[in-house]
């Protein structure tokens, strides 16, 4: 190729290179300004408007409007040197150079995100936050390039119209700052007693560090949580040249709690509301984007008050169940069955009316589940993948070792019943039946079942046959009252799972709106469903869940106990009878599921005596007032299945029981039962037998029959 020839081709790729960039810039251009003439209008009333929300329950009955508790608006002039330092520090290094959109923040944002890691900001400024706070969503999937675009032109042309003082005090004023307190100036009156220009360093720095999480953050509920923000606050402070290093020093050795005074309640809702507020905050913003403390719109939801109010005074006063002391601790959810819509749920007992929206226990996936798991972790698949035909197949009480192990499974008798009847190792719950059954399922398809029912583990280990423990604190693994309850009724309606729903509408300012149901999915056969409801009804005829009895109501249930570890035993547990620190029912009807959780705040305060009675009697208690004006009937049995005295065969089973052969106590009395109404065992000297069942000798004593062995191997 000569020279001329080469320089020919340069000209012609320059100039099809030049063609493309200008072309690319002109579309880019068109479409920017196409994304910004849809923008909305930048407004100072919209800057400073006091918004709030209405909130409504499913009679369409005004509960709270949040938003109109708290707000004392900061002038330019009240607001401190030292809280504008501390809030560009950790929101916005650059605030004072750019002009409303950050190109180093921008790209420094970007190579992190393409590294994978970390950093204290995002792309955004203040000023960003501050449009996005008053205009838009703050959901992630809505961080489309056409609402970027309008958020940063909003930001440019509100750089140029607003001074940098007015913007960071529209910000100050507009942020929300956890138990219904809006702006930093409501709070600092309200958690300190004092003006924002009255405040110590470390109490600016806590103020500053809030808005991003307020909740999360709030120095009552999560004081821990709240001091490591307001230290990484005063950290960049102290990087960024505003504080000296022992100003830093003396801050962070200043406790999270100085200066707080006692929260005063001025909420517009009754108490017994709160965590179910909490629920529908959160899932509106998991739907829309949208967080309702800050944007103005009408939520309805699908709480029953009177369910509510009925679950609070459950709670709260010895009419409907005798509780040891008021220290031990009860949280629950009520699902309807038929559409996942949650109709109560309740965190504690004697909560703090002056806390809004704090820790909700009912959600939480903290502690463990016990023996509840057995049936939708081991029995249900067992039934679902044809590994049993029937109520009646037997299955193997007898020295087992978790697979793979030398570590033997116990069950809490540390006693053996031989070959038993599905039906009765459930009723009874025993470990090792559990265990094995979870054996020929394997790990992987009993965790692709859970998943069905909205439960994951990151990973499954053979002890999650008997127990939800799971090696990672995430309100996404394990369960909670909210999941059980939801799991469970996809065993009252048939097999389709129905994921908890707060909501049902909502109205946006603009006048449009959204409405918002789970239509649900098929988690298991309904000949599956069926025959574990059968296996469950007798849990409380003749098993664990007696004290969850009702001779007048079709219901179906189990128990659960968790455990402490030897260590944990021998070092904190000062007791030397049968204790746990946790208690759990699950129940059901055709109408309604409802889980309960009961144990002390702190886990090593172990439940004892009378203690283990209350999970079972809050759900007879509450299952009585929602059934008895409105009773639900009692199961059909679907097609594909045939009985047999007291069992259930799939069609081709082989029937290996005959009537002589079975020896179960046919009969139970309300009275009987209320002389164990707990999750108690006591073993009956007769047991339902198939014609390879042994006997099983009768056991002394009464204990919880879900008592986990004290260590279990991880696999």
């Amino acid at each position: 190729m000569n020279k001329q020839t080469f320089l020919r081709i340069v000209k012609y790729v320059s100039i099809c290179l030049l063609t493309v960039f200008i072309a690319a810039i002109m579309v880019g251009g068109g479409l920017f300004l196409y994304y910004v003439s849809k923008a909305p209008a930048l407004s100072e009333s919209k800057l400073v408007a006091t918004t709030s929300s209405k909130i409504y329950d499913s009679k369409n009955e005004l509960i709270a409007d949040l938003g109109s508790e708290r707000r004392v608006n900061a002038q330019a002039n009240e607001i401190p040197t030292e809280l504008v330092n501390a809030i560009v520090s950790i929101e916005d290094h650059r605030f004072f150079s750019h002009r409303g959109v950050d190109t180093i923040r921008i790209l420094g944002a970007s190579l992190r995100n393409l590294r994978g890691g970390g950093g204290l900001q995002g792309g955004s400024t203040l000023t960003q936050q501050l449009i996005k706070l008053t205009y838009f969503s703050t959901s992630t999937s809505d961080q489309t390039l056409s609402r970027k675009a309008q958020e940063a032109w909003l930001a440019v042309q509100l750089e140029q119209k607003a001074t940098k003082q007015e913007i960071l005090t529209y910000y100050i004023n507009k942020v929300y700052m956890s138990n219904g307190n809006y702006g930093m100036q409501t709070a600092a009156q309200n958690y300190y007693g004092k003006d924002l220009k009255d405040l110590s360093l470390p109490q600016l720095a806590l103020l500053a560090g809030m808005p991003q999480a307020p909740n999360q953050y709030d120095p009552y509920s999560h004081p821990e949580v709240a001091q490591e923000r307001r230290d990484l606050v005063l950290s960049e402070m102290k990087s960024q040249g505003y504080i000296s290093a022992e100003q830093y020093e003396k801050a962070i050795n200043t406790p999270i709690t100085d200066g707080l005074q006692s929260l005063k309640s001025a909420n517009s809702y009754p108490p017994y509301m709160d965590n179910y507020l909490k629920e529908v905050i959160d899932q509106v913003e998991q739907e829309t984007g949208y967080n309702l403390l800050t944007t103005g719109m009408e939520v309805y939801t699908n709480v029953d008050p009177a369910v509510q109010q009925r679950l609070w005074d459950i709670y709260n006063t010895d009419e409907y169940v005798n509780y040891p002391d008021d220290e031990l601790q009860v949280a629950s959810t009520i699902v309807d069955v038929t559409n996942g819509k949650v109709i109560a749920q309740l965190g504690a007992r004697h909560q703090s009316s002056n806390v809004s929206f704090g820790m909700n226990q009912a959600v939480e996936t903290n502690r463990d589940w016990g023996s509840t798991m057995k049936p939708i972790t081991d029995y249900a698949p067992a039934l679902e993948y044809d590994i049993y035909d029937s109520t009646a197949s037997v299955v193997h009480d007898v020295p087992y070792n978790y697979p793979g192990t030398n570590t033997p499974v116990y069950n809490w008798d540390k006693s053996y019943f031989g070959n038993i009847t599905l039906q009765y190792a459930l009723q009874q719950s025993r470990n090792v039946t559990a265990v094995e059954t979870l054996n020929k399922v394997g790990l992987d398809r009993a965790k692709t079942f859970l998943n069905g029912l909205g439960i994951d583990y990151p990973d499954m280990h053979y002890a999650n046959a008997i127990s939800s423990n799971t090696t990672e604190s995430n309100k996404k693994y394990g369960a909670s009252s909210e999941k059980m309850a939801a799991a469970y009724a996809a065993f009252a309606n048939g097999g389709i799972y129905h994921k908890p729903m707060y909501i049902n509408k909502i109205i946006f300012s603009d006048g449009s709106s959204k409405e918002f149901s789970d239509s649900g999915t098929r988690a298991m056969k309904e000949t599956t469903a069926y025959m574990m409801t059968e296996m469950m009804k007798t849990v409380l005829t003749y098993g664990t869940g007696r004290g969850a009895y009702l001779s007048w109501l079709p219901q179906a249930g189990k128990t659960g106990t968790s455990n402490y570890t030897d260590d944990e035993i021998e070092k904190y547990i000062k007791n030397s009878g049968y204790v746990a620190p946790d208690e759990m029912f699950v129940g059901y009807t055709r109408k309604y599921s409802m889980a309960v959780w009961t144990g002390y705040s702190n886990r090593l305060t172990p439940i004892v005596g009378d203690g283990f009675y209350v999970a079972a009697k809050v759900y007879r208690s509450m299952m009585t007032y929602l059934s008895t004006d409105d009773h639900p009937g009692d199961w059909t049995m679907p097609e594909g299945l045939y009985r047999s005295g007291e069992f259930v065969f799939k069609n081709g089973a082989r029937n290996t029981w005959t009537p002589s052969s079975s020896t179960q106590q046919s009969s139970t009395s309300e009275s009987s039962s209320s002389t164990s109404e707990s999750s108690t065992s006591q073993s009956s000297s007769t047991t339902p037998n198939t014609s390879q069942t042994q006997t099983i000798p009768q056991q002394s004593g009464t204990a919880p029959a879900e008592q986990n062995q004290p260590s279990q191997p991880q696999q």
